[in-house]
């Protein structure tokens, strides 16, 4: 059975490289990415993250841009390719509430490949709980016996 898969935005990337007293839920979003390196859990993103991730630390971090963004590359993030019903659902996602295409498109990915988004946007996570394959960053739990929580 195949480990099962995360589907990780902007939001919670960033915190696998920016100073962890600055970010809330840091010790979360590293347990997350050692699930992905250990595979507890499979991971995969739309190709839009690289240019969330990128504009954020150019942005905020710049001295530290090149060598953050490096360091996130090489965990090998598998991106998915566009299809019908990936754009399809983020389409539906956007229009039916009122959500960025860049936030649907994460959760659409989900959706189509039976994963689970997550993000650290938690006020997305409760108002599109209603659709499903979405959790909080901060409520996000490894698979029962991969990690003892960090709560």
């Amino acid at each position: 059975m195949p480990a099962p898969l995360v589907v990780p935005d902007a939001s919670v990337l960033l915190k696998w490289v920016l100073p962890s007293e600055e970010e809330p839920d840091a010790d979360k979003a590293l347990l997350l990415r050692r699930a992905i390196t250990d595979e507890a859990v499979r991971a995969m993103v739309p190709a839009l993250w690289l240019y969330e991730v990128g504009n954020t630390i150019a942005r905020r971090f710049p001295a530290h841009a090149c060598a953050w963004l490096s360091a996130i590359m090489k965990f090998g993030l598998k991106e998915a390719a566009p299809s019908g019903p990936w754009l399809t659902t983020a389409l539906e996602l956007t229009r039916a509430h009122r959500v960025t295409f860049y936030d649907a498109a994460y959760h659409a990915l989900a959706l189509t490949h039976k994963g689970v988004f997550v993000t650290a946007d938690t006020r997305y996570a409760k108002q599109m709980a209603v659709d499903g394959s979405v959790v909080a960053l901060s409520d996000w739990q490894p698979p029962a016996g991969s990690y003892p929580s960090r709560r």
